[in-house]
Parts: structure tokens; sequence; C-alpha cells
């Protein structure tokens, strides 16, 4: 066991000590504070929908280290904050009313040194201390009347639909003002406890970079929307730089680079065990002790509720599972109802590689899927496989995809182990390419190696420099 995921900090105590249960020692405690009882009641919640609590205790040490600075600096000196490390490889921190602010392992490893880290946890601390959450909730409340009245009033008329439109856009202007706020304070904060105040920009770059290397599009950006709570990503960064200038030119503040590489040394990345694991163009599951792969060309990525094989030409392929009793034939399964369009008349039964299974078509207005189910035991995989009409090579891709599927031996599953980054040394005879050559888990090691690091396209490395590198050693 590691320290207690719950670090608990206020600027009674910013230096970072633990007690003897392993919990950042704080005297100010209050527990007559109503927003203290609402994020303590969504506390459970959270830790259930992110995976669990992470435990590695120099990841928590420094933590605690950087929030010990920042809340000398907040505009809330009396708030305790509780900080938790999330076992999520998704990038992500939040917060919630009552000072509980919640980084996962994912954003960590993206990071690249103390002041990243640092502007992510002010930015949260800030919304905490303008309650911005609770402010939202009441906002949310007052958006819902809005809602009902709408509907009770004005039914399904154009002018109820852009009332309903209105409000929303209303709830979103708010929200995306609410980020902005946060922005300004939180590198206010983190300048003036001596982090680098560029560092905000500079990360808000890498998440930018990394949401295009997930979403294999460089044209993709999630957050371009007006819909999105998030303004766009562009007009942050430039509004970051901005706030930045304020405490003078780049290279003003602390970095701390060194130690916080230490810091995530041995750090998970990507999935766990129980969430399944991508290997290049195969995905394998411990749990289920099952694998198959994707045609080259194809990219898999394992979402929380299925895994999504995307490829040329708009062909995609959804993977997951269901309990269905053994008494249940394959062919009366896909009849069940759980496929919209379903045309009954195609329904095949059939066997792949020993396993029963059965096949049919099911069709949309312009789209086509080729449904494929396989029994294993009580388990049964489903494969959705989805073109439009025009794509004729919707059943050559289905079939090479579940005639990959098999069960995986003891020893095979014994070998499935979590990627972990590790931090190494730029050696003398060592180049970008060596050090790629060391990547595991992605299709573009290249590519991930240097967003990871934040290296531009064309930056050398250097003898003794330190980079991150993920291994599955």
């Amino acid at each position: 066991m590691g320290f207690s995921a719950l670090i608990l900090v206020s600027c009674v105590n910013p230096s970072g000590e633990f007690d003897e249960s392993g919990t950042l020692q704080s005297s100010w405690v209050r527990p007559d504070d109503p927003q203290e009882r609402i994020g303590a009641k969504e506390h459970p919640a959270v830790i259930a929908k992110y995976g669990g609590v992470y435990e590695d205790i120099q990841a928590e040490r420094l933590i605690a280290v950087i929030v010990g600075k920042l809340v000398t600096q907040s505009e809330d000196p009396a708030r305790v904050y509780k900080i938790t490390l999330l076992n999520s490889p998704k990038v992500n921190a939040f917060a919630l009313p009552g000072g509980y602010l919640y980084v996962t392992r994912g954003l960590m490893a993206l990071a690249n040194d103390s002041s990243e880290l640092a502007a992510v946890i002010a930015h949260e601390m800030a919304h905490v201390s303008s309650n911005h959450a609770v402010i939202r909730q009441e906002k949310l409340n007052s958006a819902a009347i809005g809602k009902q009245v709408v509907a009770e009033v004005l039914e399904d008329s154009p002018a109820g639909q852009i009332a309903l439109a209105a409000n929303q856009i209303r709830l979103t202007r708010f929200s995306q003002e609410q980020e902005l706020q946060a922005d300004t304070i939180g590198i206010r904060m983190a300048g003036r406890a001596g982090f680098d105040p560029f560092a905000a920009a500079r990360f808000l770059e890498t998440m930018d970079s990394y949401r295009k290397f997930i979403a294999g599009d460089k044209n993709f950006d999630s957050s371009d929307n007006f819909t999105s709570s998030h303004p766009a990503t562009p007009k942050r960064i430039e509004l970051a730089r901005r706030h930045g200038r304020f405490f003078g030119s780049p290279g003003v503040g602390e970095r701390d680079r060194e130690r916080y590489l230490q810091g995530i040394d041995g750090i998970m990345f990507g999935n766990t065990a129980e969430e399944g694991f991508v290997r290049g163009q195969a995905f394998s599951h411990a749990g289920l002790g099952i694998m198959f792969e994707a045609p080259k060309g194809f990219t898999i990525d394992n979402q929380a509720k299925a895994v999504l094989v995307s490829g040329p030409d708009d062909i995609a392929t959804r993977f997951d599972a269901a309990v269905v009793s053994s008494r249940t034939g394959m062919g009366e399964y896909l009849k069940s109802g759980w496929i919209t369009g379903l045309v009954n008349a195609t329904i095949r039964e059939e066997s792949i590689n020993g396993f029963q299974s059965a096949t049919a078509i099911a069709r949309g207005d312009a789209w086509r899927f080729k449904v494929r189910v396989i029994r294993n035991g009580n388990q049964v995989y489903r494969f959705i496989t989805a073109a439009p009409q025009t794509n004729t090579n919707i059943d050559a891709v289905s079939r090479r995809i579940t005639e990959s599927f098999r069960v995986l031996s003891k020893e095979e599953i014994a070998s499935l182990k979590p990627l972990v980054l590790r931090i190494v040394t730029v050696g003398a005879n060592e180049n970008g390419k060596t050090l790629v050559s060391k990547m595991r888990g992605s299709s573009n090691p290249e590519k991930l190696f240097r967003l990871i690091n934040g290296l531009k396209p064309d930056e050398l490395l250097s003898a003794g420099q330190k980079v991150k590198i993920i291994t599955d050693q």
C-alpha cells in the first residue's frame, strides 16, 4: 500500500509533510461547510467512474509539494484541498465543491514538468475558490425549469425550439466564461507561487496535439464547437500566453523538470489489465481471456463500454460482450431485438475457429451493417461492422476481424502486462531513432515519443537529456 489516496493540503501546512497514516497533515477543518458535504457525497461516485484510486508514493509526494506551494497563493486561504490521483489513462483534471480536486495518471504522464501540473491544479483550485460548480448547478437547475416551461407552453413549436436553443447557448457561454476565468486566476496563482507562468499555454498545446493524435486526424479539435463547455483551444492558448506575460518574458519561474520526471518514473500508461490492452493491431483482454486483430491500416480505440476499430472509407467495427444463456442459439439471439434494422432472412449460423457463431445484415438509411456474434461459454462477443451503403468492402473487413478471434493460453494471459512510463537518459551515441525503437503500445511510436516529451518536429536530443519512453517492462 502507498500513501492515502486522499491528500489533504491547506495553507497552514504547505510543506508537503505526511503524518503516520500517509495523509498530508492539515489542521484547518470546516465540517460545517455545505460545499464540503456536496463534494464528500459525490467523491465515491467519481472514484468508481474513473477506475478507482491510483497509488504511487512518488507521484503523490510530487502532487503534495506542488499543491503545498499553490495553497499559499490561493484566493480562499481557509480552504482545505483534498487531491485524489485517479487510476485512469484519460488526460483529465476536475474539481468538486468543498475543495475536492482530481488528477488522472494519464494527465501526469503527459505533463513534462512541475509547472505544467501546477498550472492544471491551479486552474481547478480556481474553480473551487470561485464556486463555479455550485453556480453552474444553479444555472442547470434554472435551465431545467426553463425547459419544462417551454415544453408545457410552447411544446414542439419553432418558437419553443428557438427558446430551448437560446437557453443552451447561454449555459454554454457561461461555462466558457468559467473556464477562461479559471485560466486567469490559475495562471496568476501559479506565477505568484514561483512556477513558470507560461506552463499553462505549453500544456494546452500538448493536450491539443494529444487529442489530435488519439483521433488520428490532424484537423481534429473536439473543443472547436460553440456548444462545447470549453473555449476553442487556440483562443485559450493565446490568452494563457498573455496572462503569462504579466510576470515577464518566457524563462521566468521554475519548471522543476528533474524532480517531476523522477516523480512519474514508472507510472502506468494506458489501460489496466481489467480494461484490456491494445498492442499494435491486436486487442487482448486478460480477464476475458480473448483477443482479436484489426486489419493493417485500421486503428483500435479501447473505450469504456466497447472497442472501436476504425478504418478507411468510413468503415468501422464495434466490439462488446453480453452474457447469454447457453440454451439460446446464436441465430435466435440475433433475432431477440437488440439490433435495429436486422434483416432476418440474412441470418446464417456458422462456426468460426471452433466457436458457435451467427451472422446477419442490418440496414439503415445510408448505412449497412454486418453483424457477427461468437459464443464462448455464456459469454457472447458481438462484432458490428458499419459502412456506407456504397462501400463494398464491409463483408471482407467483418470476416477478417472476426476470424482472428481466439482464446488466449494461460501463458499468453500471464504475459499481458500494463505499459509503464520510464525516464531514461540519452546516451552519447543515442538519438531519437534508437529511443523510439524502445517504445511499445503505439502504431506511431515516433510521433507519440515526440508528443509525450514536448519535442518540436525538428528538435534534436542531446546526450545527458532525460526523456520519457513507454515500455512494457
